[in-house]
């Protein structure tokens, strides 16, 4: 084996370390270190190239490992698609997202690798690196976060179980939280080659300073997420609102067949009747939880004469018609029969609600759907009344882009509701589509209600406890009292400030830096 060849495997075991972070494996401790390997030999490189390389090894280690639920797409004979064809479309998809996101860690390492080799290697230009390296990459995800193909935030390793420090998000969101792993990382690597022979030597107070930095930042940052974790959650909540949840449990196998049709308008309106006389003052229902025309559902439907009979609202997931095919929406139905507001899925999935670039992928791989007619994404600045406020609303996949909340709790959201379908995969998915949520309740300080089609429906409070969960793959109803806030957090308030901050900082840095090193 070559010596390039072993740095590659170090850097695709390293990304692997970092993809046993989130679910199913949940090791969310390893990413305060898994980056670390992959960090050392970036600056111990010279050829960009080999950068390059060695950062695409980690990134298909992380990527393709924490991605890998989205085979659960195979098999699709259910809509006709060939067995073998179904499993070339799966692998596609899962090599298609691992190589994106693995454009965040190339591009990051390129970029650090080509600043840093302009730096020397004394300890304060060692503390520029670090801050160099959080920038960049904060940078990335948040411009990679603003394309149609978004998901695995390095963040959202800590979710749910490292609560104490997603409360950082509630300061300058998603990136606060990523800003700390990288830094922490980045300390751990420069106090490892202050002791390489390449290294020009530093004061041995300087060494014990780089030595115990990470160390510091951990505890700091974790002590500051503890003290906002001890705020009482009581301390903001307004009117108090009761809501039902039903989780249909409807296979894609049937749910856009007549097995399934009949199966939806039967579990719904049982679950909404049995709801609406525990005294709930609305029902959640999920994304396509009736998949029809909303004119057929509030055409004399079983569901809308319930609603009628009980008087209780419910948000319901439903199709709208529109001249380019039709929304994925969520209605809210008022207890009279009137169709109150309407929210039409703004983030489409790629491949799976849209084909992107489809004059050229459109010839190798069909949407992954049995509907003939086309999925069209709503407006970006929809926003959700309901007769309970504004709502801060989001349809299944939306939950990864964190400033789809963030533009609706400035707009005075009072509370979280998602709705999201996740039949097609294992309960992988569902289970990292639970920790993007947590994350967002956090960062926006907002109670959420998330109702799914198979799981995992829950009630998450503003710290991001989550006080239910349902149970996967199995019918369920469940009442459950969510609050009314409208404080607004720092990063409400802002939005995302810490990342151009340190970007800011890092160019202020790296030209005095250049400056010094001239003058002497």
């Amino acid at each position: 084996m070559t010596s390039k060849t072993k740095l590659i495997l170090q850097s695709l075991l390293s990304g692997i370390l970092m993809g046993l972070a989130p679910a199913p494996f949940n090791a969310w401790y390893f990413a305060w270190f898994a980056l670390t390997p992959l960090w050392i030999l970036i600056r111990q490189q010279k050829s960009l190239q080999q950068i390059a390389i060695l950062a695409l090894a980690w990134g298909i280690g992380y990527d393709g490992l924490a991605l890998f639920w989205i085979t659960g797409v195979h098999p699709m004979t259910w809509m006709g698609v060939p067995w073998l064809a179904s499993l070339a479309i799966a692998i596609f998809c899962w090599v298609f997202i691992t190589l994106w996101g693995a454009g965040v860690v190339v591009t990051w390492a390129v970029l650090f690798g080509l600043i840093t080799q302009k730096l020397n290697n004394s300890f304060s230009d060692s503390l520029i690196k670090v801050l160099i390296g959080a920038a960049l990459w904060c940078g990335l995800e948040t411009l990679w976060s603003h394309t149609p193909l978004w998901w695995p935030a390095i963040a959202y390793t800590q979710s749910p179980h490292n609560l104490v420090i997603l409360q950082l998000g509630k300061l300058s969101g998603v990136n606060t939280v990523t800003a700390v792993i990288i830094t922490v990382n980045g300390l751990i690597a420069e106090s490892i080659l202050t002791r390489h022979k390449y290294q020009i030597k530093n004061s041995f107070k300087s060494k014990i300073f780089l030595i115990s930095s990470p160390f510091i930042i951990l505890i700091i940052s974790h002590l500051l997420g503890f003290y906002l974790y001890q705020i009482p959650v009581a301390k903001d909540n307004l009117a108090p609102l009761k809501v039902g949840i039903i989780q249909g449990n409807i296979p894609n196998e049937i749910k856009l067949f007549s097995e399934g049709w009949r199966k939806a308008i039967a579990g719904y309106t049982s679950g909404y009747q049995r709801l609406a006389r525990q005294g709930v003052d609305v029902v959640l229902t999920p994304e396509g939880a009736l998949p029809f025309y909303w004119e057929d559902v509030i055409n004399d439907s079983s569901f809308y004469r319930a609603v009628i009979r009980e008087q209780v609202p419910a948000w319901v997931g439903a199709l709208k018609r529109n001249n380019r095919g039709y929304y994925t929406s969520i209605f809210t139905l008022t207890g009279s029969g009137k169709t109150y507001s309407r929210y039409d899925k703004y983030k489409l999935v790629p491949l799976g609600e849209y084909i992107p670039f489809e004059s050229i992928l459109g010839k190798f791989i069909s949407r992954l759907s049995p509907l003939e007619a086309s999925f069209t994404a709503g407006n970006s600045n929809q926003i959700f009344e309901t007769p309970f406020g504004k709502a801060i609303i989001a349809i299944c996949y939306e939950s990864a882009f964190p400033q789809h909340f963030w533009r609706q709790a400035q707009a005075g959201g009072e509370f979280i509701i998602t709705a999201s379908n996740n039949a097609h995969y294992s309960k992988t998915m569902p289970t990292q589509h639970h920790a993007h949520d947590v994350m967002r309740a956090i960062e926006s300080d907002r109670w959420a209600a998330r109702a799914t089609n198979t799981g995992y429906s829950a009630i998450v409070d503003p710290h991001g406890k989550t006080l239910w969960i349902s149970a996967i793959d199995r019918y369920t109803i469940h009442a459950d009292t969510i609050y009314r806030r409208q404080n607004k957090t720092l990063y409400v308030r802002w939005g995302d400030w810490l990342t151009p901050t340190l970007i800011l900082l890092s160019g202020l840095l790296i030209w005095w830096s250049q400056i010094r090193s001239s003058s002497t």
